[in-house]
């Protein structure tokens, strides 16, 4: 390189620039380079003429669920929807009504469920039966559970694993047995029967349903106290319920036991 180039402070700046804005390796780039890339942004959407810069600008995707994802977290991203937040509010501010509307709604499709499976092709859907099932999940089922899990929850208000195997102790030893003994009572009542007739039926009925209440509820109960908030949690039971229903409607279904 010239000497009268090195003296000259200038011309070195000047071959510095045109370095750097010709893009060489090894050279840092310059703050010109930086001004020219909106024409190179130009230029590059000039060849798509028929579409609009934005069609054509990249993104970074946004990842809507950490890496720290809990079950609170993915919770609420389930709860986000408005169907299921209509229902939670319903749940705030009318409780009892909604739990109840809830109870008869499943009871409907259990027994519904439960006719389909058992019926013959010749034999007619029975109303009346739908409609029992209904009232009675209406009408006493849905409130009973709203108050059972919350006088749960207020007599053992944690969540740990021993006391979620308490609460379900008192639900196979005192609801479970109370509500079993009061469906059958109720919808043999509802179907004429008289007290010894119901007594009967229930000497018969109560003892095979238990058995099966036992190999099937604690499993449900279990996921219903240990994860599920309280409020949720007729919902929850309800659910459950559906796959029991079908089968103690059946129960419920069959014809009356002989009064000794």
């Amino acid at each position: 390189m010239n000497t009268s180039v090195l003296r000259n402070g200038n011309k070195v700046q000047n071959i510095w620039r045109s370095h750097s804005v010709s893009g060489s390796i090894g050279v840092p780039i310059h703050r010109s380079h930086v001004r020219r890339e909106p024409q190179l942004s130009k230029a590059f959407y000039s060849r798509f003429p028929g579409r609009k810069t934005k069609d054509l600008e990249f993104s970074v995707p946004v990842r809507s669920i950490s890496s720290k994802t809990n079950g609170k977290t993915l919770l609420a991203s389930i709860t986000n929807s408005a169907a299921i937040g209509w229902y939670l509010g319903m749940i705030k501010t009318r409780p009892i009504l909604t739990k109840s509307i809830t109870s008869a709604l499943i009871y409907t499709a259990a027994d519904f469920t439960s006719q389909t499976m058992t019926r013959s092709s010749s034999e007619a859907y029975d109303v009346i039966r739908t409609c029992r099932m209904a009232g009675y999940g209406m009408m006493i089922l849905g409130p009973s559970l709203h108050f059972w899990f919350n006088f749960v929850s207020r007599v053992l208000p944690k969540q740990d694993l021993i006391t979620t195997f308490k609460k379900m102790f008192m639900g196979q030893t005192i609801y479970g047995p109370i509500m079993t003994a009061t469906f059958f009572s109720v919808n043999a009542a509802l179907q004429g029967e008289k007290g010894k007739e119901i007594m009967a039926r229930l000497k018969r009925d109560m003892l095979p349903t238990m058995i099966n209440n036992v190999l099937y509820w604690p499993i449900c109960d279990f996921i219903t106290f240990r994860f599920v908030p309280v409020h949720l949690q007729p919902l929850v039971s309800n659910s459950f319920a559906y796959v029991w229903t079908i089968y103690i409607t059946y129960m419920a279904s069959l014809a009356k036991a002989g009064a000794n």
